[in-house]
């Protein structure tokens, strides 16, 4: 029989302290890039190499397929070639003593069962499905396999969050612990410039989530209810310094929205007309005023053609109308200006259709991107359009083309 040596590789204190607890479940709730990930990649392939042999399970469980691909790799690099079998296709890593590492998505859950895993790690728990976690804990029934849960807070309407407060209260053979960004820095694994830049660039409720470990008591919502009703107030009479419009797609409304020198909303108009009533409306009400409109899809040809009404003024090479692509990326950095502006109390909502959009409004984040948009069956015609308006006036008032922003303003007004 061939020995290997084995050499743990380098963790901190709160890795070695809470991932290799003796308790059976452990459930950590923790900062984004803490190394949560890394420690449970290696406390998995211990229970492997220790606990392997007789052809044993062992399993990671992530939301979706790309998540257990990244610790897929993350683990197959850290094995000696020699001493691993990798299988690409099912995302499977087989040791010498007959153990084999799975790599998994919970996006089907009824394809989980009828295994038996000797230890698992569910990654991202907060975003996977409640019935992949009931599936994944039958695997360990015979077995009494251990079981470390992780990932980031998402709000406090799903099972990992509950779990983890019947950890947190004691429950028999459960440990539960807190990993923030503050503890990450200590560690030398995170920066503390790193984390401020991420305080002032993202809304307060993400931030808080994704490094504090600090769950919403606004569910979803990446305003914040609280600051949703302070900012509501009647309209402005004074006149529009830029206007934000997102058009009708479908069911939808076309929506405008001035914005006056103090950022409070000085126009409003919601409606559904033909396209081409809903041009000549849009010339009428901005004029000549700086105006962002959502170019999307059917929105290009629409820009097209009003951008053919006049130039803004200020140059007559640039005209008052810029057009804005929705993408996801592009879509967070539009909602992420808003929700910063709403924090600051920087603008005002309207009652009415405008307050109760930005109140159901809901953001999903993952490891690259947060993605916001209504729940179904809903509007966020007047969130969009606001958005857009806001990212107007955060230009300086319309002095840059949108197309040149990218997020990093050469001249930021006064409440950047």
């Amino acid at each position: 029989m061939r020995k290997v040596k084995y050499k743990r590789p380098k963790l901190t204190s709160y890795q070695l302290g809470n991932i290799f607890h003796e308790a059976r479940y452990c459930v950590i709730e923790a900062s984004t890039k803490s190394g949560k990930t890394h420690g449970c990649i290696v406390w998995l392939g211990e229970q492997a190499i220790t606990g392997g042999g007789g052809n044993r399970n062992y399993w990671w469980i992530a939301p979706v397929y790309p998540q257990a691909e990244i610790a897929y790799r993350r683990m197959r690099d850290s094995i000696v070639v020699s001493y691993r079998k990798a299988n690409e296709s099912k995302l499977s890593i087989r040791l010498p003593n007959g153990a084999t590492i799975w790599f998994k998505s919970g996006e089907k859950p009824d394809n989980l069962y009828g295994e038996d895993v000797y230890a698992a790690v569910i990654d991202e728990a907060s975003r996977l499905r409640e019935e992949a976690w009931h599936a994944i804990r039958s695997t360990l029934t015979k077995t009494q396999g251990r079981v470390r849960i992780i990932g980031n807070v998402k709000g406090r309407k799903n099972w990992a969050y509950l779990l983890a407060r019947k950890a947190e209260a004691g429950e028999p053979d459960m440990h539960y612990s807190k990993i923030i960004a503050a503890d990450a820095v200590a560690a030398g694994i995170l920066s503390a410039k790193e984390i401020e830049d991420a305080r002032r660039q993202l809304p307060e409720q993400v931030f808080r989530e994704l490094f504090l470990a600090e769950p919403s008591d606004d569910g979803d919502n990446p305003f914040g209810l609280q600051h949703i009703a302070s900012c509501v107030a009647g309209i402005s009479s004074e006149p529009a310094v830029c206007y934000g419009v997102d058009l009708a797609k479908s069911v939808d409304w076309t929506v405008i929205i001035g914005l006056d020198s103090n950022g409070a909303v000085c126009f409003f108009d919601r409606f559904q007309k033909p396209w081409t009533e809903t041009k000549a409306r849009i010339r009428e009400v901005c004029g000549s005023t700086p105006t962002l409109v959502d170019s999307s899809g059917v929105g290009d040809p629409v820009l097209e053609d009003l951008q053919r009404g006049g130039s803004m003024g200020l140059s007559e090479s640039r005209p008052n109308f810029e057009g804005y692509k929705f993408s996801s990326q592009s879509k967070q950095q539009l909602m992420e200006g808003l929700a910063v502006a709403v924090q600051q109390g920087r603008t005002t909502i309207l009652e009415g259709p405008h307050r109760l959009e930005m109140e159901s409004f809901e953001y999903v984040y993952s490891r690259n991107h947060v993605a916001y948009s209504a729940p179904e069956g809903m509007h966020d015609d007047c969130v969009c359009a606001h958005a857009l308006a806001v990212m107007l006036y955060r230009s300086a008032k319309g002095r840059q083309p949108a197309s040149s922003w990218g997020g990093h303003l050469e001249r930021q007004p006064e409440w950047a």
